[in-house]
């Protein structure tokens, strides 16, 4: 189905390894994208503005909102949100901008007839939008990772990117693995016979699952992950899809702390691994520009990290404390320049990581270009000749004899003092952390930007259940 669709480049492919046959046909397979954050799992730190005027302003999350204004008037703003966030002319910026692929954090609520009605408040009539976005992708070219990003019960506690600002995680349990499978399956058969699917070639499981807590999550691994393959792969068995048109299946990394996705399967054919990399809570890469620079230019995420790898989330921004500082301020005179060359080392770094990657965000309201990729191009710190620009050589300055002779291009670590690699670096009096932990931490930890978010407020059955 999908190949009578796409171009000849893409027939072509069914001769090739599954592992890389269905990809992007733009920029032989590599993966350059953007997250559609903000669209089905609307999240308020970033987009307060157009929140506040659904009005949802005093609520947390979608689900709380809709809770507050009823299901009908949410509803209706929720389709309002769903027409204008992101429309044709996004699209035609992205690919006017290099871009090939696009990340849509969907929600489970866009199946309705998996929302307990007494007791779970979200939007209706989302998967109309879905098909709309995923037309346009289609009709543009770009490839598309369909991310289920919110899970039943919510996977991490008191984050609006779960659609609700869940007091504990409430995914891990035999009935919520259920809910998800459900879906994930549903989806599989919608992938495979609607032509508004075209262009899909990754479904992710879930997005960003609670880490460093074995003790939640011990059964993720262990159950969740061998069922929603096998539910994938089962539905196209059914409908004898062959392996070069069948979905690559992404989980989140081993690095991410929530355990080994590849510990259960019976089988890894075409799967795909996420990992999210920012900087800005890494604390083994001391903030300032020229260790940010040494750090993109030198480390790998290749020895840590499963192949294939998509760095599915990223992005230019720097610690709280230190985003209007002189050095980081976007109003530095020499802000778009430096900028400029920590996007492209870090684009180079996530490329010899692995398949490529996923800048988060396409767009935002908070008029800060550093998670606004359509705002940086527009700036000029992204360059509009994306293809071009990935092969300046903007790392010259910060790799140097020593850095080879060592091993730290493929170190997969941070790098301190004289070139020496730390992917742990010891703080007086503390036992360190692995730079992951200290990654998911202080990402899951509250929002992706919580100053940003400070301020904004203060300026405006069974496991195995059938497939529907």
């Amino acid at each position: 189905m999908r190949f009578n669709i796409l171009t000849a480049s893409l027939l072509a492919l069914a001769a090739t390894p599954f592992t890389t046959a269905w990809l992007p046909t733009k920029d032989n397979g590599v993966i350059r994208g953007v997250n559609l954050g903000g669209l089905f799992i609307m999240e308020p730190w970033m987009q307060f503005s157009q929140w506040s005027a659904m009005g949802c302003g005093p609520y947390k999350s979608e689900f709380d909102c809709v809770m507050n204004l009823g299901q009908a008037k949410a509803d209706a703003a929720f389709q309002s949100h769903w027409q204008t966030w992101i429309t044709e002319s996004d699209f035609q910026q992205m690919v006017a901008s290099g871009i090939n692929t696009v990340r849509i954090p969907i929600g489970y609520w866009i199946l309705e007839s998996l929302v307990y009605k007494d007791s779970e408040h979200f939007p209706r009539g989302g998967y109309a939008y879905l098909l709309k976005t995923c037309d346009l992708a289609r009709k543009y070219g770009l490839y598309v990772i369909l991310d289920l990003h919110g899970a039943p019960g919510a996977q991490i506690s008191d984050n609006p990117f779960t659609g609700q600002y869940a007091p504990t995680p409430g995914f891990y349990q035999d009935y919520q693995y259920a809910r998800a499978i459900t879906f994930l399956g549903w989806l599989t058969k919608k992938i495979h016979s609607r032509p508004e699917f075209a262009t899909v070639g990754t479904l992710q499981v879930l997005n960003e699952p609670l880490a460093y807590q074995p003790a939640v999550t011990q059964t993720l691994c262990s159950t969740f992950y061998p069922a929603a393959y096998a539910r994938i792969r089962g539905v196209e068995s059914s409908k004898g899809i062959p392996k070069a048109k069948q979905l690559h299946v992404m989980f989140m990394d081993r690095k991410w702390g929530a355990g080994d996705p590849d510990q259960h399967l019976a089988t890894t054919e075409g799967a795909l691994y996420d990992y999210h990399k920012y900087v800005k809570w890494d604390t083994s890469v001391t903030a300032n520009r020229q260790s940010y620079m040494k750090y993109s230019c030198t480390a790998s995420l290749k020895t840590d990290c499963r192949n294939p790898l998509v760095v599915g989330e990223w992005s230019l921004s720097v610690p709280d404390n230190l985003q209007e500082s002189p050095e980081f301020s976007t109003n530095s005179a020499d802000a778009v320049a430096w900028f400029q060359g920590w996007f492209l080392a870090q684009v180079q770094m996530y490329e010899r990581s692995g398949m490529g990657w996923v800048f988060w965000n396409w767009k935002s309201t908070l008029g800060d270009w550093r998670w606004s990729y359509m705002d940086a191009v527009n700036a000029g710190v992204i360059p509009r000749n994306l293809a071009a620009a990935v092969t300046k050589n903007v790392c010259a300055p910060y790799v140097g004899k020593r850095d080879v002779e060592e091993g730290v291009v493929d170190t997969g670590a941070g790098v301190g003092v004289n070139g020496t690699s730390t992917e742990e670096v010891v703080v007086r009096g503390k036992t360190p952390e692995p730079t992951a932990v200290r990654d998911v931490r202080r990402h899951v930890g509250g929002l992706r930007h919580r100053s940003l978010r400070h301020s904004h407020h203060h300026h405006h059955g069974r496991l195995l259940a059938p497939s529907s």
